[in-house]
């Protein structure tokens, strides 16, 4: 679906007629799942691309409000929610403007203080009561689901292993390791005690920073009450080696629970050829190997 800015300003003009006028721009790195643009200097447009994604705009304004007061590092937090109109089909969002630079492990200032900080931020996101909270489900990508659950998630058995296959082909990465590492994912225990608050999709690119320290935690359109294991991906797709192990430690998440967000990040780390997201942006196969390699060195120095 094209989404466009005079697309937006139709919706504005017509539902929010007072920020119809300001300066408007598409965000650069906008996401595949969602269209966002920058509203004047204090406000942000997101519009989910596909019914499949409409339902995160009803979670973020239920519970975000209900979480951000208990959180250590501001969050997304929406202002106004918007209906379908103007041959748009799907609600949508104006959210407040967070300013910050998406993280990247080379531009952190301080790695083991953000790996303590995120780790904060992860607990005080899974003690807060999650009583009537959503569980996984299609339009949070079933983030949190068990390993190898055969539902439309980034951890089907069926999916990993297929993707896996077709990865071997291109002798990227040793396929074989990356085996190793998603079947102790399976192997391990499942998450035995009530379900948390997860976020469900903490990479970089929904962590701020800002002059290299974390600023910030946004989109959390994937927000979920489920296993923790998912919400452990910072540690090989954000942070480097030594602060790796500071995250562990101050996360506080028993070894299989560890090993299941192994299990995530080579779910979601699976450069497979054909797969639009990493055709999109050739810098993202770069980065899915990278994280692969940090996983398996992960796997190989604790096996658990």
């Amino acid at each position: 679906m094209l989404i466009d800015a005079t697309l937006v300003r139709r919706l504005l003009a017509a539902q929010f007629p007072r920020w119809a006028r300001l300066p408007l721009s598409p965000v650069r790195q906008s996401g595949m799942d969602n269209a966002t643009f920058r509203l004047g200097t204090g406000l942000s447009v997101r519009l989910p691309r596909y019914a499949h994604w409409a339902g995160q705009v009803e979670r973020e304004h239920r519970w975000l409000p209900h979480l951000a007061p208990h959180l250590p590092l501001p969050v997304s937090e929406p202002v106004a929610q918007g209906e379908p109109g103007e041959d748009y089909p799907y609600p949508w969002s104006v959210y407040r403007w967070i300013e910050g630079d998406t993280a990247t492990t080379e531009g952190l200032v301080d790695p083991v203080g953000t790996a303590r900080d995120l780790a904060g931020f992860i607990k005080a996101l899974r003690s807060i009561d999650a009583t009537g909270g959503p569980g996984p489900e299609p339009s949070n990508a079933f983030r949190g689901v068990p390993m190898g659950d055969a539902s439309d998630s980034l951890a089907a058995d069926s999916l990993v292993r297929g993707r896996i296959d077709a990865l071997e082909k291109t002798r990227l990465v040793d396929t074989d390791a990356v085996t190793e590492v998603w079947e102790a994912a399976l192997a391990a225990p499942a998450w035995d005690r009530p379900p948390v608050w997860i976020h469900g999709d903490l990479d970089a690119g929904n962590l701020l920073t800002v002059q290299g320290r974390l600023s910030a935690v946004i989109d959390f359109g994937t927000l979920a009450v489920a296993d923790p294991a998912v919400d452990l991906l910072p540690a090989w797709k954000v942070l480097p080696g030594p602060a790796r192990d500071a995250f562990r430690e101050a996360v506080g998440l028993d070894d299989a629970t560890w090993a299941r967000g192994r299990g995530w990040a080579v779910a979601g780390s699976l450069p497979v050829p054909d797969d639009p997201f990493f055709q999109a942006d050739h810098a993202r196969v770069t980065a899915a190997l990278r994280h692969l390699d940090a996983v398996v060195e992960d796997h190989r120095r604790h096996g658990s």
